[in-house]
């Protein structure tokens, strides 16, 4: 009963925070907001006991992200623009995404299912086996380093190259952030 109760406050806490983001003007303040939506994800997933998920999301969406865009925000204006635009469209895109989101769930086992195809694929063998053919006693370890090694490395990959690509358009921002401040003391002399 507790655990359904923290699992609905953290839940609740989340769908507040995402209005909040919504409704923000100042951009400074969606990106804090945004560093705590992070980490109250990071915190429901630890309730749902994927530690390793949560750790990711607290390192790459509560940190890297909340300092890339803070780094960001350094090279652009700090209040947003009105949008000229109707939100229609893109709120007719955003639902049907999630109403074929939650069609795609319909058929999923519950959760915590001992038929589920996560309790009777290859679990069981990875428990059993991976002390001996790995030598590692972590099984979450020998999952993520060798089963699944070209997985993890495509994930890293990933990352590293969304990473790289973050910065080199805050760099070009203050290319042209520099341009600009050289453009406006020519025209002040």
């Amino acid at each position: 009963m507790v655990e359904i109760f923290i699992n609905l406050t953290l839940f609740v806490m989340l769908v507040a925070t995402a209005i909040a983001i919504t409704r923000m003007q100042r951009l400074f303040g969606v990106v804090m907001m945004a560093g705590v939506f992070s980490l109250l994800s990071a915190l429901l997933l630890v309730t749902l006991d994927a530690v390793d998920v949560a750790f990711t999301e607290a390192a790459v969406g509560a940190g890297i992200s909340t300092v890339l865009m803070l780094s960001t925000l350094t090279l652009t204006s700090r209040i947003e623009k009105p949008s000229t635009r109707s939100p229609l469209i893109p709120l007719i895109v955003v639902t049907i995404t999630g109403a074929a989101i939650i069609y795609g769930t319909l058929d999923m086992p519950n959760f915590g299912d001992a038929n589920a195809p996560a309790q009777v694929g290859v679990a069981a063998q990875y428990l059993e086996r991976s002390p001996e053919e790995i030598g590692i006693p972590n099984v979450v370890t020998v999952v993520l380093a060798s089963y699944r090694g070209f997985d993890t490395m495509g994930e890293t990959a990933v990352v590293f190259t969304a990473g790289v690509g973050v910065l080199m358009l805050i760099s070009g921002l203050r290319r042209r952030r520099r341009r600009a401040d050289e453009k406006d003391r020519e025209e002040a002399r």
